[in-house]
């Protein structure tokens, strides 16, 4: 930026002036010569700007008189458009008259004569002169922060509170002339909806054109920069045009940009600068399909005021423009007022309508008034009542900062250039986002989409993509690796000797095309090969020799470095591959191997049960049931387990026995048959186990393991697995590793999962994985760091993915690898409970039935048989009474012996008179009725 252009006569006169001042002292200002208030505001009548500021000051004072009948005296400076780009020059206490260059960051002074030659000269703006001859009190203005630093110095030193319109003051401007206040919100939150508009759209790349001045420079980009880094957007090109640009200079520089592939500008120019831009864009045909165009408040705020012929140079255009409320009463009463004195102060303007900085300049005197008759002070006092002012304006809310600033927008409206005029889209708010209303009941929306169909360069319905492939429409050059392990992934076949004739095939490159189908746009690309490491070729893309890459690249951190990848498109990980062998079956236990501990169990369990219910029923008719307590609990157990190995046994008496035993037999037989069917399975079919189950073994045996050439494993194996460099061999081919594999040569091999199942679905007889995943990236497509395309190739795969179609082309990669012989190296399960339910289930419940049967008979025999015995003992005793002496001991015995059950007691025997009788029968006729009852069974 040239800092110091020829300013005429102007710094000369303004140099002796303050110097002058400066020799005096602080200059004592009171009122006004008529004992008025004087308000000084210095502007550019030549622009528009400066037209609407004075009309709208001159209503402002008049419409403060009318409200509260206080008269202020308005003295209006014009700057006829002479630039202001230095600040005041400084006598140090040599007498050496030095000249401060301003910029955003510092003050810098330089003695007067070295700037370049200026010289004295006479000056259209003298603010000293200003000051003096009106004895303003309060000046507002100017537009830029560069004119209103150095008016702030002038009002420093008098004591003068200086508002000034520009939106942008540096923090340390404030600390250094502590009278400066700015009358106008910082533009910085607009920067926030240029980016929530560019990421709306999802747009990843912007270029952006701003004006070669300090304030937008040092004062806005950095807000821009750092509003599109948040929203995922990255500037690719910064454009920076004076002031006076050449139209020569600006043609070349905007062809070097529709070289570029980004196709989105957000330009922050003056009304003046970007009008010139945007007529010079149209001759060169990049306001056309495919290009988007973004402005910012200082040329949107005066879109009212563009004639028919610039308005056909702007088609399309997404304006930010501030926002005030238009449907206030107070602000269609100045609205009727401001068009109808504007009309006739300017009748060469055709739209008399009020803009921002028109309404801005209502608000500033509106300020100045009502502090200057809240207190009749000047200075330091009117300064800080100044900042105190906290009421309602026609822009809004009018409430100044710790910073003396005024607070800044909240709200700006969007608007797209369309036909002769331009189209309100909606609002955008901050921390809110976009609404088509702003109202208490307004919706908001991250995005503006909703806001409806924007009218786009070119006048497309669709939405531009933000970017091209090139201006030339070159294809995309694709690198592929020719060192692919498996041709089945990428297949590189050259059909001549000078490879004039080379096809490209395997998983990638389909992947690849059918992702390309999934984009809304033609995207042409060629393949090429590439012949070396994967490392390598992805370097390629760094030095822009490739476009892209295709095939079986893994993403992995250093990559990184060179280019950005896509999503993975298959399984992520390192895994080790080592031979398999055949376990020994040599256990003691393993003939315990075909059932489960629980079945096991299980089957002792029903056995035992099943026995006892059979001995119950049968003890009375076997002699080998009858004897000891040990020696019926012994026969019991073998009656158990011999129906497992014996399908005949002693003949049955009962039927209900016969009934539990055919039940038992049945489910016996099936176990017998099943355990010998898998006991067969386990002694005859071969298991397999890995010949090394972790790295660590092959490390504590300094093992010899192998990788892939072109791969990144490697490095891998030695920096982070920690191998010995001299253990590990380098192979480029999947038959070198089973071959080595086999003859033990190498103990095991690393390679990508992906790699990894063609490789077993190869070699799916002798090999297996052993040892956990080793977590590194999957294979994805590599761009152009930066790439505008691969936000786009990113999308169109996730769609590849979420259709089906890359499972589809895995599982025909990997069935043309399907091997012919495949054994099964599971291991065979013991069987458990589960498989056997039904079976265990019917003869517990037959043998439960049966029992309950049994039971139940025998109380019912019992009950009988001990009536009567009760009976035939009360005729004994009658019988026999007082012939006790010969029947006495016999008498007792029987009495012993007479049966008692668990369920009876002797109050179920109630005393009988007749029963007190004794009968005395022949022992030698007397049985044991249990014996009876017992026999009674066997006709069951």
């Amino acid at each position: 930026m040239n800092a110091f252009p020829p300013l005429l006569s102007f710094m000369a006169i303004l140099l002796f002036l303050a110097i002058k001042a400066s020799t005096k002292g602080r200059a004592e200002i009171t009122e006004g010569s008529n004992g008025k208030r004087v308000i000084g505001a210095i502007i550019d009548s030549s622009s528009r700007i400066g037209k609407e500021q004075k009309v709208a000051l001159e209503m402002a004072v008049e419409d403060f008189y009318e409200v509260n009948n206080q008269s202020l005296l308005l003295q209006i400076e014009d700057s006829h458009g002479e630039p202001i780009r230095a600040a005041p020059a400084k006598e140090n206490q040599a007498g050496e008259v030095k000249a401060c260059v301003v910029t955003m960051r510092a003050v810098r002074c330089k003695p007067f004569d070295a700037l370049s030659g200026l010289q004295p000269g006479p000056g259209v703006t003298r603010p000293i002169d200003f000051v003096k001859s009106h004895q303003v009190q309060v000046i507002l203005g100017p537009q830029t922060w560069e004119e209103a630093l150095l008016v702030a110095n002038i009002g420093n030193k008098n004591h003068i509170p200086i508002l000034s319109f520009a939106d942008a003051t540096p923090n340390w401007a404030i600390e250094q002339w502590p009278f400066l206040v700015q009358a106008t919100p910082n533009q910085h939150l607009q920067m926030n909806a240029v980016a929530a508009i560019v990421q709306s759209w999802e747009w990843h790349q912007v270029t952006v054109i701003y004006e070669d001045t300090d304030s937008s420079t040092n004062g806005v980009m950095p807000h821009l920069t750092d509003a599109l880094t948040e929203a995922g957007v990255k500037i690719i090109h910064h454009l920076s045009l004076a002031p006076l640009t050449s139209t020569s200079s600006l043609s070349e520089q905007l062809e070097r940009l529709q070289r570029e592939q980004c196709r989105v500008f957000v330009v922050h120019l003056s009304f003046s600068s970007a009008i010139s831009l945007f007529e010079k864009v149209k001759k060169m045909k990049m306001m056309e399909n495919s290009y988007v165009w973004i402005t910012t408040n200082p040329m949107t705020s005066l879109v009212h005021s563009i004639n028919a012929s610039s308005f056909s140079s702007m088609q399309g255009i997404i304006g930010v423009k501030s926002y005030f409320p238009e449907n206030e009463p107070r602000f269609k009463d100045f609205y009727l007022k401001f068009c109808k004195r504007f009309g006739l102060k300017h009748p060469e303007e055709k739209n008399h309508e009020p803009g921002i900085f028109a309404v801005q300049a209502y608000d500033a005197i509106w300020t100045v008034c009502l502090a200057m008759i809240e207190r009749n002070e000047l200075g330091q006092e009117l300064l800080q009542t100044i900042l105190l002012s906290d009421f309602q304006g026609l822009s809004g809310r009018i409430h100044f900062g710790h910073d003396q600033k005024l607070a800044p927008g909240q709200v700006f409206q969007i608007i797209n250039m369309m036909g002769k005029s331009y189209r309100e889209l909606g609002f955008w708010s901050s921390k809110l986002g976009f609404s088509e209303t702003i109202t208490n009941n307004s919706t908001y929306k991250s995005s503006m989409e909703h806001l409806g169909q924007v009218i786009w360069p070119g006048g497309p319905m669709y939405n531009p993509r933000g970017w091209t492939t090139s201006n030339t429409a070159n294809p995309l050059r694709i690198g592929v690796p020719t060192r692919s392990l498996f041709e089945s992934y990428v297949n590189v076949v050259y059909h001549d000797l000078l490879g004039n004739n080379i096809s490209f095939g395997g998983f990638a490159i389909d992947l690849f095309e059918a992702t390309v189908k999934q984009l809304p746009f033609y995207l042409p690309y060629d393949f090429f090969p590439f012949d070396g490491t994967y490392d390598a070729l992805v370097e390629q893309v760094y030095l822009k020799k490739f476009d892209a890459v295709v095939g079986d690249v893994a993403i992995v951190a250093n990559r990184y470095k060179h280019a950005e990848f896509t999503h993975p498109y298959t399984e992520s990980g390192l895994v080790m591959i080592v031979p398999v062998q055949s376990k020994t079956c040599n256990k003691a236990s393993l003939f315990l191997k075909p059932f489960t501990k629980a079945m096991w169990v299980l089957i002792g369990a029903i056995n035992v049960y099943n026995g006892f219910v059979v001995w119950l029923i049968e003890r009375h008719h076997w002699p080998m049931l009858k004897g000891s307590a040990l020696n019926q609990m012994l026969t019991l157990l073998c009656l158990s387990f011999t129906t497992l190995f014996s399908l005949k046994g002693e003949k049955l008496h009962s039927s209900l026995s016969r009934m539990a035993m055919l039940a038992w037999l049945f489910v016996a037989l099936v176990i017998m048959q099943t355990y010998t069917a898998n006991l067969t399975s386990i002694l005859t079919v071969q298991q397999l186990e890995p010949t090394v189950d972790d790295i660590e073994t092959l490390q504590n045996s300094n093992a010899i393991v192998g990788y892939s050439s072109a791969s990144f494993v490697g490095k891998y194996l030695v920096e982070v697995l920690r191998f010995n460099p001299k253990n590990i061999k380098t192979y480029t081919s999947p038959d070198e590793y089973a071959r080595d594999l086999e003859n033990r040569e190498i103990e095991a091999v690393f390679l990508e999962v992906p790699v990894a199942k063609l490789f077993l679905a190869r070699y799916c007889k002798g090999f297996t994985i052993a040892g956990p995943v080793y977590k590194v990236g999957g294979f994805g497509f590599a761009f152009q760091k930066g790439s505008p395309l691969l936000p786009s190739i990113i999308e169109a795969l996730l769609k590849v993915l979420e259709s089906g179609k890359l499972r589809e082309l895995e599982n025909n990669m990997i069935a043309s690898q399907e091997c012919r012989e495949v054994e099964s190296d599971d291991e065979i399960p013991s069987l458990s409970p589960n498989s056997f339910l039904v079976l265990f289930i019917l003869t517990g419940s037959t043998s439960t039935i049966v029992l309950v049967i049994y039971i139940f008979h025998l109380d019912n025999s019992m009950h009988e048989h001990r009536t009567i015995w009760r009976l035939m003992l009360a005729v004994i005793r009658h019988w026999s009474h007082g012939k006790k002496w010969c029947l006495g001991a016999y008498y007792e015995r029987l009495m012993l012996w007479t049966p008692k059950f668990p369920w009876q007691t002797p109050q179920n025997d109630p005393p009988n008179a007749f029963f007190s009788t004794v009968v005395t029968v022949g022992v030698d006729e007397w049985k044991d009725p249990s014996e009876e009852a017992l026999a009674g069974g066997r006709g069951m």
